[in-house]
Protein backbone atom coordinates (compact mmCIF):
# COMPACT_ATOMS: atom_id res chain seq x y z
CA UNK A 1 0.00 0.00 0.00
CA UNK A 2 1.52 3.00 -0.58
CA UNK A 3 2.08 5.89 2.25
CA UNK A 4 -0.03 8.78 2.59
CA UNK A 5 1.79 12.01 1.28
CA UNK A 6 0.83 15.62 1.41
CA UNK A 7 -2.50 16.24 -1.03
CA UNK A 8 -4.12 18.96 -1.91
CA UNK A 9 -7.54 18.38 -4.01
CA UNK A 10 -9.63 21.50 -6.07
CA UNK A 11 -12.84 20.51 -5.60
CA UNK A 12 -15.71 22.42 -6.54
CA UNK A 13 -14.31 26.02 -7.10
CA UNK A 14 -12.05 25.43 -3.69
CA UNK A 15 -8.73 23.53 -2.46
CA UNK A 16 -9.72 21.36 0.14
CA UNK A 17 -6.65 19.60 2.13
CA UNK A 18 -6.28 15.61 2.06
CA UNK A 19 -8.63 13.09 -0.18
CA UNK A 20 -12.38 14.24 -0.02
CA UNK A 21 -15.04 11.58 -0.57
CA UNK A 22 -16.07 12.20 -4.48
CA UNK A 23 -18.17 9.55 -5.10
CA UNK A 24 -21.08 7.53 -3.77
CA UNK A 25 -22.64 4.44 -4.88
CA UNK A 26 -25.00 5.62 -7.53
CA UNK A 27 -22.05 7.74 -8.90
CA UNK A 28 -21.59 6.66 -12.66
CA UNK A 29 -18.21 6.72 -12.91
CA UNK A 30 -17.68 4.75 -9.38
CA UNK A 31 -20.13 1.34 -11.29
CA UNK A 32 -19.88 2.21 -15.46
CA UNK A 33 -16.65 3.79 -15.53
CA UNK A 34 -16.82 6.74 -16.93
CA UNK A 35 -13.68 8.65 -15.49
CA UNK A 36 -10.96 10.36 -17.60
CA UNK A 37 -8.08 11.46 -15.85
CA UNK A 38 -4.57 12.73 -17.28
CA UNK A 39 -1.49 13.22 -14.42
CA UNK A 40 1.80 15.78 -15.08
CA UNK A 41 4.77 15.57 -12.53
CA UNK A 42 6.58 18.73 -11.28
CA UNK A 43 10.12 18.62 -9.60
CA UNK A 44 11.65 21.58 -8.74
CA UNK A 45 8.46 24.21 -8.85
CA UNK A 46 8.55 22.76 -12.89
CA UNK A 47 5.76 21.29 -14.43
CA UNK A 48 6.54 20.10 -18.00
CA UNK A 49 3.92 20.31 -20.46
CA UNK A 50 1.84 20.66 -18.07
CA UNK A 51 -0.44 22.43 -20.76
CA UNK A 52 -0.58 19.58 -23.18
CA UNK A 53 -1.81 17.31 -20.37
CA UNK A 54 -4.49 19.34 -19.33
CA UNK A 55 -5.46 19.80 -23.54
CA UNK A 56 -5.28 16.05 -23.16
CA UNK A 57 -7.82 15.51 -20.64
CA UNK A 58 -10.39 17.63 -22.02
CA UNK A 59 -10.21 15.61 -25.08
CA UNK A 60 -10.74 12.43 -23.26
CA UNK A 61 -13.76 13.67 -21.57
CA UNK A 62 -15.28 14.32 -25.14
CA UNK A 63 -13.88 10.81 -26.20
CA UNK A 64 -15.66 9.55 -23.10
CA UNK A 65 -19.11 11.42 -23.48
CA UNK A 66 -18.42 14.10 -20.61
CA UNK A 67 -18.45 17.40 -21.20
CA UNK A 68 -14.96 19.24 -20.18
CA UNK A 69 -15.92 22.50 -17.67
CA UNK A 70 -13.20 23.88 -17.97
CA UNK A 71 -10.39 25.23 -20.44
CA UNK A 72 -6.96 23.86 -20.59
CA UNK A 73 -5.75 27.48 -19.83
CA UNK A 74 -7.71 27.31 -16.79
CA UNK A 75 -6.73 24.03 -15.52
CA UNK A 76 -3.29 25.44 -15.73
CA UNK A 77 -3.91 28.33 -13.56
CA UNK A 78 -5.59 26.04 -11.37
CA UNK A 79 -2.56 23.61 -10.99
CA UNK A 80 -0.38 26.48 -10.34
CA UNK A 81 -1.94 27.76 -8.00
CA UNK A 82 -2.86 24.62 -5.97
CA UNK A 83 1.78 24.16 -6.36
CA UNK A 84 1.81 26.94 -4.34
CA UNK A 85 0.58 25.16 -1.57
CA UNK A 86 4.08 22.76 -1.42
CA UNK A 87 7.68 23.52 -1.03
CA UNK A 88 9.36 24.91 -4.13
CA UNK A 89 11.43 21.26 -4.23
CA UNK A 90 9.29 19.13 -3.63
CA UNK A 91 8.25 15.76 -6.20
CA UNK A 92 4.67 16.04 -6.82
CA UNK A 93 2.05 14.65 -9.28
CA UNK A 94 -0.44 16.59 -10.46
CA UNK A 95 -3.40 14.70 -12.10
CA UNK A 96 -6.92 16.30 -13.13
CA UNK A 97 -9.81 14.61 -13.42
CA UNK A 98 -13.43 14.38 -14.94
CA UNK A 99 -16.32 11.96 -14.01
CA UNK A 100 -19.97 11.45 -14.72
CA UNK A 101 -22.24 11.78 -11.61
CA UNK A 102 -25.13 10.69 -13.60
CA UNK A 103 -25.96 7.77 -16.47
CA UNK A 104 -27.91 9.34 -19.40
CA UNK A 105 -29.55 7.33 -22.25
CA UNK A 106 -30.39 3.93 -20.73
CA UNK A 107 -28.48 4.77 -18.06
CA UNK A 108 -25.30 3.58 -19.51
CA UNK A 109 -23.96 6.20 -21.16
CA UNK A 110 -22.44 8.84 -19.06
CA UNK A 111 -25.11 12.04 -18.49
CA UNK A 112 -22.66 15.17 -19.54
CA UNK A 113 -24.62 17.39 -17.65
CA UNK A 114 -23.22 15.45 -14.89
CA UNK A 115 -19.78 15.73 -15.11
CA UNK A 116 -17.92 17.01 -12.37
CA UNK A 117 -14.18 17.85 -12.24
CA UNK A 118 -11.35 17.87 -9.89
CA UNK A 119 -7.69 18.63 -10.06
CA UNK A 120 -5.40 16.55 -6.94
CA UNK A 121 -1.65 17.56 -6.55
CA UNK A 122 0.43 15.01 -4.02
CA UNK A 123 3.86 14.84 -3.17
CA UNK A 124 5.53 11.58 -4.88
CA UNK A 125 8.81 11.12 -5.13
CA UNK A 126 10.61 10.88 -8.77
CA UNK A 127 11.52 7.61 -8.96
CA UNK A 128 15.57 6.42 -8.83
CA UNK A 129 16.40 5.64 -12.72
CA UNK A 130 17.59 2.49 -11.59
CA UNK A 131 16.40 0.21 -14.11
CA UNK A 132 13.33 -2.63 -14.25
CA UNK A 133 12.50 -6.06 -15.29
CA UNK A 134 9.65 -6.77 -18.08
CA UNK A 135 8.24 -9.84 -19.54
CA UNK A 136 5.47 -10.16 -22.40
CA UNK A 137 2.15 -10.31 -20.99
CA UNK A 138 -0.54 -12.55 -23.01
CA UNK A 139 -3.29 -9.44 -22.38
CA UNK A 140 -3.47 -7.03 -24.93
CA UNK A 141 -4.37 -3.26 -26.42
CA UNK A 142 -7.80 -3.38 -27.29
CA UNK A 143 -8.48 -1.58 -30.82
CA UNK A 144 -11.04 1.62 -31.02
CA UNK A 145 -14.16 -0.77 -31.73
CA UNK A 146 -13.60 -2.98 -28.72
CA UNK A 147 -12.61 0.13 -26.07
CA UNK A 148 -12.37 3.64 -25.84
CA UNK A 149 -8.72 3.41 -26.58
CA UNK A 150 -8.76 7.37 -28.08
CA UNK A 151 -8.92 8.49 -24.20
CA UNK A 152 -6.87 8.48 -20.90
CA UNK A 153 -9.73 6.90 -18.95
CA UNK A 154 -9.95 4.75 -16.09
CA UNK A 155 -11.80 2.31 -17.45
CA UNK A 156 -8.71 0.77 -19.39
CA UNK A 157 -6.60 0.30 -16.48
CA UNK A 158 -7.65 -2.83 -15.35
CA UNK A 159 -6.41 -4.66 -18.08
CA UNK A 160 -3.18 -3.17 -17.54
CA UNK A 161 -3.42 -4.43 -13.90
CA UNK A 162 -3.95 -7.63 -14.91
CA UNK A 163 -0.58 -7.66 -16.92
CA UNK A 164 1.33 -6.15 -13.95
CA UNK A 165 0.11 -8.99 -12.08
CA UNK A 166 0.63 -11.47 -14.39
CA UNK A 167 4.12 -10.14 -14.60
CA UNK A 168 4.96 -10.06 -10.98
CA UNK A 169 3.71 -13.84 -10.41
CA UNK A 170 6.21 -14.59 -13.18
CA UNK A 171 9.56 -12.67 -11.16
CA UNK A 172 9.18 -9.41 -13.06
CA UNK A 173 8.39 -5.72 -12.21
CA UNK A 174 6.09 -4.83 -15.63
CA UNK A 175 5.17 -6.03 -18.39
CA UNK A 176 5.26 -5.88 -22.27
CA UNK A 177 2.01 -5.43 -23.99
CA UNK A 178 1.07 -6.41 -27.77
CA UNK A 179 -1.23 -4.65 -29.58
CA UNK A 180 -4.17 -6.62 -31.16
CA UNK A 181 -2.30 -7.85 -34.03
CA UNK A 182 0.59 -8.85 -32.14
CA UNK A 183 2.95 -6.04 -32.11
CA UNK A 184 4.89 -4.17 -28.98
CA UNK A 185 2.10 -1.70 -28.18
CA UNK A 186 3.70 -0.05 -24.81
CA UNK A 187 4.50 -1.70 -21.33
CA UNK A 188 1.67 -2.30 -18.95
CA UNK A 189 2.54 1.46 -17.37
CA UNK A 190 4.29 3.73 -19.84
CA UNK A 191 5.49 3.94 -23.21
CA UNK A 192 8.99 2.21 -24.52
CA UNK A 193 11.76 2.81 -26.83
CA UNK A 194 14.40 0.15 -27.84
CA UNK A 195 18.04 1.13 -29.27
CA UNK A 196 19.78 -0.89 -32.04
CA UNK A 197 23.49 0.33 -33.18
CA UNK A 198 22.81 4.01 -32.24
CA UNK A 199 18.98 3.85 -33.98
CA UNK A 200 15.48 4.70 -31.69
CA UNK A 201 12.86 2.27 -33.00
CA UNK A 202 9.48 2.73 -30.71
CA UNK A 203 6.43 1.09 -31.86
CA UNK A 204 4.16 3.19 -34.50
CA UNK A 205 1.17 5.40 -32.40
CA UNK A 206 -1.44 3.14 -34.36
CA UNK A 207 -4.64 3.82 -32.23
CA UNK A 208 -4.38 1.32 -29.87
CA UNK A 209 -2.13 2.49 -27.55
CA UNK A 210 -2.07 6.59 -26.47
CA UNK A 211 1.23 8.25 -27.98
CA UNK A 212 2.18 9.96 -24.93
CA UNK A 213 3.26 13.15 -23.89
CA UNK A 214 6.50 12.39 -22.48
CA UNK A 215 7.21 9.85 -25.32
CA UNK A 216 6.64 12.78 -27.86
CA UNK A 217 9.13 14.98 -26.31
CA UNK A 218 12.00 12.83 -25.69
CA UNK A 219 11.68 11.58 -29.48
CA UNK A 220 11.31 15.44 -30.41
CA UNK A 221 14.36 16.24 -28.57
CA UNK A 222 16.21 13.06 -29.62
CA UNK A 223 15.90 14.22 -32.97
CA UNK A 224 17.10 17.36 -32.73
CA UNK A 225 20.12 15.95 -31.08
CA UNK A 226 21.26 14.14 -33.99
CA UNK A 227 19.48 10.93 -33.07
CA UNK A 228 17.80 8.60 -36.02
CA UNK A 229 14.02 8.34 -34.47
CA UNK A 230 12.09 5.22 -36.38
CA UNK A 231 8.47 4.88 -35.43
CA UNK A 232 7.41 1.24 -36.64
CA UNK A 233 5.58 -1.92 -35.92
CA UNK A 234 8.15 -4.07 -33.92
CA UNK A 235 7.63 -7.49 -32.82
CA UNK A 236 8.51 -8.86 -29.53
CA UNK A 237 11.49 -10.92 -30.62
CA UNK A 238 13.32 -7.45 -32.13
CA UNK A 239 12.88 -5.98 -28.68
CA UNK A 240 14.53 -8.37 -26.92
CA UNK A 241 17.43 -8.05 -29.59
CA UNK A 242 17.56 -4.26 -28.77
CA UNK A 243 20.80 -2.98 -27.32
CA UNK A 244 19.15 -0.49 -24.69
CA UNK A 245 15.75 -0.62 -23.90
CA UNK A 246 14.17 2.15 -21.66
CA UNK A 247 10.60 3.50 -20.71
CA UNK A 248 8.83 7.10 -21.40
CA UNK A 249 6.34 8.25 -19.39
CA UNK A 250 4.55 11.22 -17.09
CA UNK A 251 5.15 9.41 -13.42
CA UNK A 252 9.15 8.93 -14.01
CA UNK A 253 9.78 10.14 -17.13
CA UNK A 254 12.82 8.48 -18.65
CA UNK A 255 13.67 5.06 -16.96
CA UNK A 256 15.67 1.57 -18.52
CA UNK A 257 15.15 -1.46 -18.61
CA UNK A 258 17.41 -3.52 -17.33
CA UNK A 259 15.88 -7.51 -17.80
CA UNK A 260 13.33 -8.47 -20.31
CA UNK A 261 12.14 -12.07 -19.99
CA UNK A 262 16.19 -14.04 -19.12
CA UNK A 263 18.26 -11.32 -21.51
CA UNK A 264 19.86 -8.42 -18.88
CA UNK A 265 20.08 -5.34 -20.09
CA UNK A 266 22.42 -2.06 -18.91
CA UNK A 267 21.70 1.61 -19.11
CA UNK A 268 22.96 2.67 -22.30
CA UNK A 269 24.14 5.57 -23.70
CA UNK A 270 21.05 6.86 -25.88
CA UNK A 271 19.06 6.27 -22.17
CA UNK A 272 21.25 8.40 -20.69
CA UNK A 273 21.30 11.26 -23.17
CA UNK A 274 17.60 10.89 -23.40
CA UNK A 275 17.08 11.70 -19.63
CA UNK A 276 19.97 14.41 -19.98
CA UNK A 277 17.99 15.80 -22.54
CA UNK A 278 14.50 16.34 -21.19
CA UNK A 279 16.02 17.29 -17.89
CA UNK A 280 17.46 20.02 -19.42
CA UNK A 281 14.64 20.75 -21.56
CA UNK A 282 12.60 20.30 -18.55
CA UNK A 283 13.93 22.92 -16.33
CA UNK A 284 14.66 25.79 -19.54
CA UNK A 285 11.10 25.71 -20.31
Amino acid sequence: MAEWSKTWTFLDGEWLEGNPPIAGPRTHALWLGSCVFDGARAFEGVAPDLDRHCMRVNDSAAALGLKPLYRWEEMVEIAQDGLDRFDKDAAVYIRPMYWAEQGGYFAVPPLPESTRFCLTIYETPLPEPLGFSATLSRFRRPTLETAPVNAKAACLYPNSARALLEAREKGFENAVVLDAMGNVAELATANLMGVKDGVVHTPYPNGTFLNGITRQRVASLLRKAGYIVEERPIRFPELLDMDEVFATGNYAKVMPLNRIEDRDLQPGPVFHKARELYWEWAHSS
